[in-house]
């Protein structure tokens, strides 16, 4: 069986700007803020990857698709123990929009 559709590290995905909302307030009223780092989906151009926690070593990842964020901002890059950044943002998702939380696993038995 392919591993084809298991995300995998990507090459870095760059957060443009979205234009800052005039009102914060009615953001966190209509949107849900999720952060972690962006990584363009493996096939399909139309959702982004957001790792939670890059360096965990427990993997969560949410799914979106672009058109449901309204707003994206850049927050400070975390460096590794060998120097490498790795970019972080936090992304307004719209409330209601479907989107995926995964949480990948080696299969076994436990005792």
């Amino acid at each position: 069986m392919s591993n084809n559709h298991i995300p995998q590290l990507s090459a870095k995905f760059e957060i443009q700007a979205y234009k800052r909302p005039t009102n914060i307030h009615g953001l966190r009223k209509t949107h849900v803020p999720f952060t972690g780092s962006p990584r363009r989906h493996p096939y399909d151009a139309k959702k982004v990857c957001l790792i939670s926690d890059p360096y965990s070593t427990s993997l969560l990842y949410y799914e979106f698709a672009t058109q449901d964020i309204a707003y994206a901002e850049e927050l400070a890059n975390i460096v590794d123990i060998d120097g490498e950044t790795i970019t972080m943002a936090r992304v307004w998702i719209k409330k209601g929009a479907v989107a995926l939380r995964s949480t990948p696993f080696v299969v076994a038995e436990f005792n």
